[in-house]
């Protein structure tokens, strides 16, 4: 059976400020280059069948860094924050005081259907593999993935906290979809 391990990005000048990041294709920051090293000393020694990154700077970068050559896989990019892209939350709310992201979507970007959509499409490709298999991605993405990976709503992604430079596992518990580990970040 296929286990995955969901490797957020490391910390960039925006993940600093808070503004949300999809289609700007940023670089890490030096300690992100920093949390990117960590986090392939965290990975080394797993016998990847596979290693899918975002074509997006910051994860690719991240990918590098800890010691893989990915293949690119573009249905893992960030959810497209529309005309949200840039701003941060307590921006967004000014104009729109209830908005939430995983049940409005953004506009200009995508819906949580659209997200939701496109996390199972790549899960389906993943399903087709065995082994262990490292998915380099975005926070939001990643959250949607593991929600939909659990039989979840991509709605219901909120309920999972995705820290900068983490690595969480998929994988199974007897025949059910599971998550096995979470926002592991102590090996930093």
């Amino acid at each position: 059976m296929v286990e995955v391990y969901l490797c957020r990005h490391g910390e960039t000048e925006w993940t600093l400020s808070g503004q949300h990041t999809s289609s700007t294709d940023i670089p890490l920051t030096s300690k992100g280059r920093q949390q990117a090293h960590s986090l392939g000393v965290r990975l080394k020694g797993i016998a990847f069948s596979k290693v899918y990154s975002s074509p997006m700077k910051r994860a690719l970068e991240t990918c590098k860094v800890a010691g893989f050559q990915p293949t690119i896989e573009p249905l893992a990019v960030e959810w497209n924050y529309g005309d949200y892209e840039g701003l941060d939350h307590a921006q967004i709310v000014k104009q729109n005081p209830k908005w939430d992201l995983f049940t409005q979507g953004s506009p200009g970007g995508e819906s949580p259907q659209e997200i939701g959509a496109r996390a199972d499409h790549l899960i389906e490709t993943i399903l087709r593999q065995s082994g262990p298999i490292a998915l380099f991605s975005h926070g939001h993405f990643l959250r949607v993935f593991a929600a939909r990976w659990a039989g979840l709503k991509p709605e219901q992604a909120q309920i999972f906290i995705l820290s900068v430079a983490s690595v969480s596992i998929l994988g199974y518990e007897r025949a059910h979809r599971a998550v096995k580990l979470w926002n592991d970040t102590s090996f930093m």
